[in-house]
């Protein structure tokens, strides 16, 4: 009976998501006032039937579900999404919602299209406490993803104003200090959890894994985007840092965790493939 219902979550969760990020697209290029009445609800929906979906593997499996990459996939998606929900209610801004929602999208698709579970996997990849880690990580590169995507909007909005050059996209995206303020409740977010994932894993790794070294690769890379990231917060609230700088330090940050997290964790690490 579970094994039924994670089958047909699975065929729900893109349509979810698919609604989900159709609705906000209508209420932001079409201005479509059921859609803006509806979006939220579409989006609470989506994360509900999408927990509750990671629940269901995880009991039904007896493993968090990291144990192959269309599992990541469809965690991305959730911690993606979970991010984007807490900004929205922090700032209370709901007009950027399709720029975010778009990669979940994708993600989940693929994930339901492509997902199986393996016969055997390594019993390190059944601990919860591991599950936690990689959540946490998973949660706090979401959140810089985010951050990263409204400072390429605030740049793109910056250059049209001015070069007074406004195209519709942009006439209806928030102002730039709204954006500044939605990449820095993403940033703020993302460091929280990166910092978690962080304090976990150094924890962790002496007693799950034999052969390990913190001079690995993957871990010093993780360690140079919490303190980018750390460095941008402080010099936010202590120097007064604004706009273009702290823009620009988001999207650094972001350049070198997409790298961390390609290159370095598939040719590089020893034992953070899995992730």
């Amino acid at each position: 009976m579970m094994l039924m219902m994670i089958d047909l979550l699975e065929i729900i969760l893109p349509v979810c998501y698919f609604i989900a990020t159709w609705t906000y697209s209508k209420s932001f290029f079409k201005n479509s006032k059921l859609a803006e009445s509806l979006k939220v609800r579409f989006l609470m929906t989506t994360l509900i039937i999408h927990g509750v979906y990671i629940v269901l593997r995880t009991l039904r499996f007896n493993h968090p579900p990291i144990t192959t990459v269309f599992e990541i996939f469809s965690l991305i998606a959730f911690t993606v999404t979970l991010a984007y929900a807490y900004i929205e209610i922090q700032t209370k801004n709901r007009s950027t919602g399709y720029f975010i929602l778009i990669f979940p999208f994708f993600f989940q698709l693929i994930s339901s299209l492509f997902i199986k579970e393996l016969t055997e996997i390594p019993q390190v990849l059944r601990s919860n406490l591991l599950g936690i880690h990689v959540g946490s990580a998973l949660i706090g590169y979401a959140a810089i993803t985010i951050s990263a995507v409204y400072g390429f909007l605030y740049l793109m909005l910056y250059h049209d104003i001015k070069s007074s050059h406004f195209t519709v996209i942009y006439k209806r995206l928030p102002n730039l200090e709204m954006l500044e303020r939605m990449s820095f409740t993403a940033t703020v977010l993302g460091f929280i959890f990166l910092t978690i994932s962080i304090s976990i894993g150094y924890a962790w790794l002496p007693r799950a894994i034999e052969k390990f070294s913190y001079a690995d690769p993957k871990l010093l890379s993780t360690i140079i985007v919490w303190l980018i990231y750390a460095a941008g917060l402080t010099a936010k609230k202590i120097v007064g840092w604004q706009g273009r700088r702290i823009m620009v330090l988001s999207l650094i940050g972001f350049i070198i965790t997409i790298f961390s997290m390609t290159i370095i964790n598939f040719f590089f690490s020893s034992f953070h493939k899995f992730i």
